[in-house]
């Protein structure tokens, strides 16, 4: 094939892309002007005469019949959403059956945790906790995982947020890049971290340095598992999490059951095996997909920019973890009634009964999923099927979607109420699991604290609302008062009446954090069309 016929097919090409079927010869010559070629050039280069010459052949070349659907790129993605469309207008009609789904899959992408829940019930072990701790154990790996969950709870925001921008926009080079920045930055914080915590240990001596290296463990392998299981949620390979997880799970159980290395060793190889697997994937996944793609930029982001620019984001991270473990660090701080052998010391039954409590956030989560889901199929389907003329009806239509999807979270709350009490109440719930009632202290924190998770969930609802369009400075505030008011009443109720009243600071504070992401988000939706705008 000559450089000639080369040229002339790759000409045509371009101009199918940029015009689809065209007018006219007319504006066929126009677009190959467009495109920067000149007439004195097209002889030597097309083999055509003039420009008007090629034109009128690739415009009786793309008349013929074969190429009567001929569209261009934009006539190609209109099509797709109108084919987008047609799909939600059934799906208006089978609404159940995506509820179903919906809820479904949020509760599939929380196996791994169930999963947990599961092992420590039938065998006293899972990946990370054992009931055969004593209480000095159990504060050291409980401080480890809490500490571990709040110092990268920033990072896997930004992660959700940045890289989810490349990955979106079909640039894996960035989000390969943008990944592997952010673990590494959120590794060396755990590390700067442990060596803070070292050094004000070295002249304050709240811990042995025995104690401190297995909190620092714990905090490391939890806070690395986090890192780098966040970019298959954000690059829609989850299946790959319980694929993970399972793995070391699975082989955790093989050595505790088969070897006699001590627990804390199990735990951090089948920790050690998660990160692997992980770690695994991630490459193979990204080598596979940016194979014989070119990237949109040869630079690299600058991961602490992506912090900054996401900075709402990453502390929202960190201040959500802090809040939901606040309660716990109150209590188990709180010398009333007390000899505390350390400045923070583990106590068992206020551990279960939150426990059982943060059972409500988990078993909600498949409503969470589908509501979100919901909300931007129709946000979508709205935006396409309104005039821009009915911006009110645009409005009152996500507005009332939302109403009906907190009546869907009130049902499913109060289905989730009666069987958590049935698992607390039951012979064959909680005490035929672990072969010991639940005590009295137990039950009053469960109580409590499954209300305070219930307000809590619905504070998250509103800001994953809030979160669609950008709107991420409001729910930090909220967050920021919930905590203050949370950690004032907490503290207040633990040191005046008993320690187990630190729960009371955590429901109020999430009851707080409901009120105000409620407000914020039915301001949001009675002006959805601004936000909507501003967000493009």
């Amino acid at each position: 094939m000559s450089n000639t016929t080369k040229a002339l097919e790759n000409l045509i090409r371009q101009i199918k892309e940029l015009n689809g079927k065209p007018v006219n010869k007319f504006a066929v010559a126009a677009t190959i002007e467009s495109l920067g070629i000149r007439d004195i050039d097209v002889l030597e280069d097309y083999g055509h005469p003039s420009i008007l010459d090629l034109a009128n052949y690739i415009y009786d070349l793309l008349d013929s019949p074969i190429y009567i659907d001929l569209k261009n790129k934009k006539q190609q993605e209109i099509e797709k959403k109108d084919q987008e469309i047609i799909r939600i207008s059934s799906y208006i009609t089978i609404r159940n059956k995506l509820f179903v789904k919906d809820y479904s899959t949020g509760l599939i992408h929380l196996f791994p945790v169930f999963f947990q829940i599961f092992t420590i019930i039938i065998f006293g072990f899972s990946l990370w906790t054992h009931d055969g701790f004593n209480e000095l154990q159990s504060t050291a790996v409980v401080l480890g995982v809490i500490l571990g969950l709040i110092t990268t709870g920033g990072f896997v925001q930004v992660i959700g947020k940045q890289v989810s921008f490349y990955w979106y926009n079909n640039d894996f080079h960035m989000t390969k890049y943008a990944v592997l920045g952010i673990i590494k930055i959120g590794l060396k914080s755990i590390l700067f971290l442990f060596v803070i915590a070292l050094i004000f240990n070295f002249f304050v001596h709240l811990y042995p340095f025995l104690f401190l290296l297995i909190v620092f463990v714990y905090a490391f392998l939890i806070g690395a598992l986090l890192l780098f299981i966040a970019p298959l949620y954000t690059i829609k390979q989850r299946w790959m999490i319980t694929v993970c997880i399972l793995s070391g799970s699975i082989t955790s159980l093989l050595l505790y059951f088969y070897t006699q290395l001590h627990v804390y060793f199990i735990h951090w190889v089948g920790i050690i095996v998660v990160i692997t697997c992980s770690i695994v994937y991630l490459n193979y996944f990204f080598k596979k997909t940016i194979k014989d793609k070119e990237a949109y930029t040869n630079e690299k982001p600058k991961i602490m920019l992506a912090v900054y620019r996401n900075f709402n984001y990453f502390f929202y991270g960190i201040l959500l973890y802090s809040f939901v473990f606040l309660d716990r660090i109150l209590a188990w701080s709180s010398t009333l009634n007390m000899n505390l052998p350390y400045i923070v010391y583990y106590e068992k039954d206020y551990e279960i009964g939150m426990d059982l409590a943060i059972l409500v956030f988990f078993l909600l989560a498949g409503v969470l999923e589908y509501s979100i889901v919901s909300f931007n199929r129709f946000m979508e389907y709205y935006q396409r099927k309104l005039r821009y003329q009915e911006v009110e009806k645009f409005n009152a239509k996500l507005l009332k979607l939302y109403r009906n999807q907190l009546k869907t979270f009130f049902i499913s709350s109060i289905i989730i109420a009666v069987f958590l009490y049935l698992i607390v109440t039951q012979s064959w719930g909680y005490s035929a699991g672990f072969d010991e009632p639940l005590s009295a202290l137990s039950i009053k924190v469960f109580i409590l604290g499954g209300f305070g998770y219930l307000f809590l969930t619905l504070g998250m609802l509103n800001v994953l609302y809030l979160y669609t369009l950008n709107q991420h400075q409001k729910p930090l505030i909220a967050l920021m008062v919930a905590f203050v008011v949370n950690l004032l009443i907490g503290a207040f109720l633990s040191r005046i009446f008993s320690y187990e009243y630190s729960v009371i600071g955590m429901l109020i504070g999430s009851f707080v954090f409901m009120i105000l992401t409620y407000r914020t988000t039915k301001k949001f939706l009675e002006n959805l069309d601004y936000y909507y705008y501003a967000a493009y």
